[in-house]
């Protein structure tokens, strides 16, 4: 039986947003987006892949509002010989080791969680929290129609953002010019995130007028995955890549939370070199 495997872009654009039912994309989409073209017989052989193009990111004002905001972005698509890339918000990766069936690696990647007393009179009293540089080591694996990943993301702009990791499952079906993919996750932060991000001080408290709430480390959410990518053309690829998750524990429970369910929605149309 053909062994159906997602390509390592097309996994990271939806790891982006298993990791980012953890808050927003994120994963711009990282590595960002969409599965290049095999090569005709007629062409030769390239270690580059470049792509490039708009995209929109759908994603809460903050962790747990309940309303959302969206962030136009650049869809970069760029490595080279599968090992060293730039796509979406990892900025550079590089993959240590790699096969037909797996990747690990690491890289730096922009995060945009983040928390401004500005978005939401809600917010008042408890302080802004501004988005940060991560670095994030990485693994997948993938067995037929199935790939498993785990990603862990630590904070390294001191923000407070602590560390959190991702874990996701994925099936996948190619279907004409079209790749679907779909499957479960969950995210699990530390105690340094949840405190930053739903915790409230005595401090906080005083200033917002919201009870004082103690958080530690454990499940942040569990989500569901989504991702569709359309071949327009030779040269044309768009996607879509759409997380729902549901916040749990320390992060469902918090005053500041809103709203426990979130929507993380990914969308680019990149032209392919």
């Amino acid at each position: 039986m053909r062994t159906t495997r997602i390509s390592f872009t097309q996994l990271a654009t939806v790891v982006l947003f298993g990791t980012h039912a953890i808050g927003a994309l994120a994963d711009a989409s990282g590595p960002a987006g969409t599965a290049a073209l095999a090569p005709s017989a007629a062409e030769p052989a390239t270690p580059w892949k470049v792509a490039f193009g708009p995209g929109l990111i759908v994603t809460p004002q903050y962790p747990g509002s309940h309303e959302l905001r969206y962030i136009p972005y650049p869809a970069l698509d760029i490595s080279w010989n599968d090992r060293v890339f730039s796509q979406g918000p990892d900025v550079l990766g590089l993959n240590v080791l790699r096969g037909e069936n797996y990747h690990v690696g690491t890289s730096i990647s922009l995060d945009f969680q983040s928390r401004q007393e500005k978005d939401d009179p809600h917010l008042h009293g408890l302080g802004d929290v501004d988005s940060s540089a991560k670095l994030k080591v990485f693994a997948d694996y993938t067995v037929w129609a199935f790939t498993g990943s785990i990603a862990l993301y630590q904070d390294i702009s001191g923000h407070g953002q602590g560390k959190y990791v991702t874990t996701d499952l994925y099936a996948s079906l190619p279907a004409g010019g079209w790749l679907f993919s779909f499957g479960p996750g969950f995210t699990w932060a530390d105690a340094l995130y949840t405190r930053t991000f739903f915790g409230v001080s005595e401090r906080q408290s005083a200033a917002s007028g919201l009870p004082a709430y103690n958080t530690s480390s454990g499940i942040r959410d569990v989500h569901l995955n989504g991702y569709a990518s359309y071949d327009i053309s030779r040269h044309w690829v768009a996607s879509v890549a759409v997380t729902l998750g549901r916040l749990q524990h320390y992060a469902g429970g918090s005053p500041i939370t809103e709203r426990r369910s979130e929507l993380n929605t990914l969308a680019s149309v990149n032209y392919r070199f």
